[in-house]
């Protein structure tokens, strides 16, 4: 084949890619055709086009189970393309707004250096801070807290001081979940003592992790006990309690 021919055949490519690509986002399209278009990205395999298979997950289908099932088959091809997928799903990890499902299929495809790499990455470019929309944020970190890695607690505890109340509560529960108190322990107390703190859900669900966990609150028993909900209390040994329900 020579250098002309090799060339129009990749343009055809594209504009079959493209508008497979076009057919498989179509949420007015009929199921039918949007798998007919679905399997040819598949059958194309290119990172191109199984990133145009992922971008099916942020397209909502008004008829709620074949749009499930739609997804749960992309899901299935791209774990069946193990490691060739993996340049796709890590583009679409930095660029979607909304990552469940790839976030799902990461540590199917990846190895755990890979899959480290990856959540690095998103997290380099989702720094704590203000944010308009902070729903990304949010799934990395309710990720991290069942991610089975020494890295994640230290990953997870800068974001206590997000600016988003939502997000330093699935900070305070992913710090709970990854169990690390030598990490967890400081920052936690530090946020529940902290002035500017002003949710309760927080201060509740970091009293349960320490009742949960057995951690002391030696050296902020005084700042503790400031703002203890009413619902715990702290014993002589500086564990944190539920109290008793005194109710008849």
């Amino acid at each position: 084949m020579g250098l002309l021919d090799r060339f129009a055949k990749d343009k055809r490519e594209e504009r079959a890619r493209t508008k497979n690509i076009a057919r498989g986002l179509n949420k007015y399209a009929q199921s039918v055709d949007r798998m007919k278009a679905l399997e040819a990205l598949a059958a194309d395999g290119s990172t191109e086009a199984l990133y145009g298979l992922l971008r099916r997950f942020a397209v909502m289908y008004d008829k709620t189970i074949e749009d499930e099932q739609e997804k749960e088959w992309v899901f299935e091809t791209l774990e069946s393309k193990g490691e060739a997928a993996l340049d796709a799903v890590k583009r679409y990890l930095l660029s979607a707004e909304s990552i469940s499902w790839p976030l799902r299929l990461l540590p199917r495809i990846a190895s755990a250096e890979q899959e480290l790499a990856a959540i690095e990455e998103i997290l380099t470019r989702h720094e704590p801070g203000y944010e308009r929309d902070p729903t990304k944020k949010i799934q990395v970190l309710n990720y991290l807290g069942r991610f089975k890695n020494e890295k994640a607690p230290a990953l997870i505890a800068p974001y206590l001081k997000d600016m988003d109340e939502g997000v330093r509560f699935a900070a305070v529960e992913a710090l709970v979940r990854q169990k690390d108190e030598a990490v967890a322990r400081e920052p936690l107390l530090d946020l529940f003592s902290s002035d500017g703190e002003e949710s309760l859900r927080i201060r509740i669900r970091v009293a349960e992790g320490f009742v949960e966990q057995g951690w002391l609150v030696k050296g902020h028993r005084g700042s503790v006990e400031k703002k203890l909900p009413d619902a715990f209390t702290i014993d002589r040994e500086g564990h944190i309690k539920r109290k008793k329900d005194t109710t008849p």
